[in-house]
């Protein structure tokens, strides 16, 4: 199919200056997400990087001796790590954006060339990019790399045919790096940056950007009093405040009771554990780097639960009448996420997950898996996420040193997954090599208000810890017979869904989940008793509230209530006392009106009620 009609199904072609690129060439080594929409994430991820090595190539026009790092598609564009001759300026950034269209305009056509790794190594020396070298020496050869033009770069692609169809390009941002994410190497430049076929999704794009920087959970956590991270106490670490306490703990309620009401029971387990179990679990073979290691290296700070939860199931012998065993656990975890990657409660390095695992047989797993399922469904429900996308990751067969376990449990585990997901009818798309080391799993993204993707419910089987720790139950004849076991967390992370959930509701959380649902405010120093009397009535029946009785106009106050996000706002004033009513708004300018304590209060108790009611499904 020709570049032109691929491009042209999914409602877009690519011009250059009001010119046309060449429409007879074909996009290069693209089979394998051929048709090409936009839409589609492994093609997104071949334009982007592709667009990355444009970035790269302006940079070397405009600051030449620059040196090259790595330039990958990320989720939402991409980015480039540069060591310049000076700091980038945002004069810079705006003269390297100008630079990257004209090289689209250029429409340079894109080859690709293998090369043994000693001939690479020369040229690259010959152009000081040292740190290309360095990735080389790590590298196998026969190598490729891609020119275009006057540039070319190490890479094992695929790439659009040529730069003309990158479309479009904006320079976001300028950020500090790391060479290979480690603080201890070289300080780089990250420049990040997005390209889009058509203006119209460029700008599109730009306006979501505007949208989720008015969303972000640091500044609304901040004005709301939700959490900080302390830099005397470490970053990735979570404090949590007075609200935040308040939202964490109503989710976490409804976690608790809806597990209790299937079946689940709860264990604590420790923060620490010896070496020893994580090597036996296979983590010291296959995690290592993301775990941090105390007493010289004899316990490990926990960063999982796993292991300790197999622990607990060994204690007792189980028989086939025992399963299956459903183990549950709000349990603190921590992971040495290096620094470049910590975003607010979103990427951190100690946080809870909601953690449950379930023993059971062979015969039960396609039952388990649609009960999670089920409560993963009601739990998106519960909390306004309208769409949701669920990927199935497998392992990838041309790399299975990187998996523990043998091929059969493996196909067993990944065919047993997918049944679930047809048989409940839900769609999903295949993620090969994506698995974790020990099982495939399944992976809900949801998506926000403003059309983002968020990690959901993980779903994850496992034949391969079973077998490590030798978890076994008595079947019906008196035999041993080897535990399956599923893992899975409905949140994945209390601290990631909680800052997930800031964005989405851009800070306007539903009543039940409010850190102050109302707001008492009297318009004069007369009715302050009233209002102090009331806000006591409303705690008695568990209503969250607080009376604003400084000397301010009532319009001030009300513009505090909203800026704080508080659902209503209960005014009183000298009618309202003789009447034992309030004049009720809700938040966003919305009037309910005249409405007595009885009514106010029993309107908010029911709203509560909602939000605390056992899902759905």
């Amino acid at each position: 199919m020709k570049a032109y009609e691929l491009l042209k199904k999914d409602n877009y072609s690519v011009f250059c200056k009001g010119e046309p690129v060449d429409l007879d060439d074909e996009i290069a080594e693209i089979d394998s997400c051929s048709p090409l929409p936009f839409s589609d994430e492994r093609c997104r991820k071949i334009f982007w990087h592709s667009s990355s090595h444009v970035l790269a190539q302006a940079v070397l026009r405009l600051f030449p001796g620059t040196k090259l790092g790595v330039g990958p598609a990320v989720e939402e564009g991409f980015y480039y790590d540069f060591i310049p001759p000076k700091p980038f300026t945002p004069d810079d950034l705006a003269a390297i954006e100008k630079e990257m269209q004209k090289i689209i305009c250029e429409n340079l056509l894109v080859k690709k060339t293998m090369v043994e790794k000693n001939e690479l190594i020369k040229i690259l020396k010959k152009q000081g990019q040292d740190l290309k070298i360095e990735l080389i020496d790590e590298l196998e050869g026969p190598l490729s790399y891609y020119s275009q033009g006057d540039f070319f770069d190490l890479c094992k692609g695929p790439h659009l045919r040529s730069t003309g169809f990158v479309g479009y390009v904006k320079v976001l941002s300028v950020a500090a790096a790391y060479w290979k994410g480690d603080e201890k190497n070289l300080s780089m430049q990250r420049v990040y940056a997005v390209a889009f076929p058509t203006k119209e999704l460029l700008d599109e794009h730009l306006e979501k950007l505007e949208q989720a920087k008015l969303r972000d959970h640091r500044k609304i956590g901040k004005v709301m009093n939700v959490f900080s991270i302390e830099e005397e106490g470490g970053q990735g670490l979570i404090y949590w405040h007075e609200a935040g306490s308040v939202i964490r703990e109503e989710i976490e309620n409804l976690w608790i009771n809806e597990h209790r009401r299937r079946g689940y029971g709860f264990v604590r387990t420790p923060h620490i554990a010896r070496s020893e179990l994580w090597r036996q679990s296979g983590h010291l073979d296959y995690y290592s780097e993301n775990m941090f290691f105390v007493e010289d290296g004899e316990f490990v700070l926990k960063p999982m639960n796993c292991p300790e939860h197999i622990l607990i199931f060994k204690k007792n012998k189980k028989s086939y009448k025992d399963l299956p065993y459903k183990m549950a656990e709000l349990g603190t975890v921590y992971r040495k996420e290096r620094s470049g990657v910590l975003h607010g409660m979103l990427r951190v390095r100690g946080f809870t997950q909601d953690d449950a695992h379930i023993f059971c047989t062979a015969d039960q797993i396609e039952h388990e898996i649609t009960g999670v399922l089920n409560l993963a469904l009601g739990w998106i429900e519960r909390f306004g996420y309208e769409k949701y996308s669920i990927e199935l990751s497998l392992r990838d067969p041309s790399e299975t040193g990187k998996y523990a376990g043998d091929d059969q449990s493996w196909q067993i585990a990944e065919s047993a997954l997918k049944t679930a997901l047809e048989k409940n009818g839900l769609p999903f798309k295949d993620m090969p090599g994506e698995a974790v080391f020990y099982g495939p799993k399944i992976d809900f993204k949801l998506f926000d208000a403003i059309g983002r993707s968020w990690q959901g419910t993980t779903i994850q089987l496992d034949f391969n810890l079973p077998k490590r720790f030798n978890l076994v139950y008595i079947d019906s004849e008196g035999k041993e017979q080897t535990v399956i076991m599923i893992h899975r967390a409905i949140m994945g992370s209390v601290e990631r869904f909680i800052g997930g959930l800031i964005e989405h509701y851009s800070g306007r959380f539903p009543f039940w989940l409010s850190p102050e649902q109302v707001r008492v405010i009297p318009i004069t120093q007369d009715q302050h008793a009233a209002a102090f009397d009331l806000v006591k009535l409303m705690e008695k029946n568990g209503i969250r509230s607080s009376a604003d009785t400084r000397n301010e106009k009532i319009g001030h106050k009300i513009r505090d209530a909203e800026t704080s996000h508080v659902p209503f706002m209960a005014v009183i004033g000298k009618k309202e006392i003789q009447s034992g009513s309030v004049s009720l708004r809700e938040s966003q300018g919305k009037e309910i009106g005249l409405l007595s304590c009885q009514s106010l209060i029993e309107l908010s108790i029911e709203r509560i009620k909602e939000g605390r009611a056992n899902l759905k499904k």
